[in-house]
């Protein structure tokens, strides 16, 4: 039964998430959380570690999500649950595309999606950066110094390198700093605190 259940839930999200990966993490995160398949926390650290890793983030949380609940089975009937909407909506879509662009119908319908997916993605991005410095709850906000520094040095060096050298600076190279960063400013404040 939980392969199904994870099939038909990741089919869902794959068929009603526009705007990419980023607009699917508030429906993974539903999900996930109704099911009780992670906790609030674990769901965050997943998105961390998903975004770290190669591949498309919703696939890597479909695989995920899927090995914890079901195994091998699980990850894989989550992850093809994922991207069988998006494979065939492009069949779809390639079949027809000449004259599908041209369609009141269609203009009308992707005038009507960006805004939300726009919406989508400004929530996601906002509520990951109050979680990652501190944000448990309206009650609870507890400053996480570790992260507030490493955001800090991050946009410092982002930005100076886009000063200096007038090109962004690759998501390859900001996620290794990132981790260069975490480890080294742990180090020291462990030992400023000892």
């Amino acid at each position: 039964m939980i392969y199904l259940t994870l099939f038909l839930e990741f089919f869902k999200i794959g068929l009603f998430c526009f705007g990419g990966a980023f607009g699917m993490i508030p429906l993974i995160e539903e999900t996930v959380r109704n099911h009780g398949w992670l906790t609030e926390s674990g769901f965050y650290d997943l998105i961390g570690v998903c975004e770290s890793t190669p591949g498309p983030i919703a696939v890597n949380m479909a695989t995920y999500i899927g090995a914890t609940q079901g195994g091998l089975w699980g990850s894989l009937v989550a992850t093809l649950g994922v991207v069988l909407p998006s494979f065939f909506i492009i069949l779809l879509i390639a079949s027809v595309m000449r004259n599908l662009t041209q369609s009141k119908y269609f203009k009308g319908f992707m005038r009507g999606v960006k805004p939300v997916v726009v919406g989508l993605i400004l929530s996601t991005g906002s509520l990951l950066f109050i979680k990652a410095i501190g944000y448990a709850g309206l009650r609870e906000f507890r400053v996480d110094v570790v992260s507030v520094i490493i955001f800090v040095l991050l946009a410092g060096i982002y930005f100076g390198m886009l000063y200096i050298k007038k090109k962004k600076m690759s998501s390859v190279k900001l996620i290794l700093l990132a981790a260069g960063l975490g480890v080294g400013v742990s180090l020291v404040l462990e030992r400023i605190v000892m």
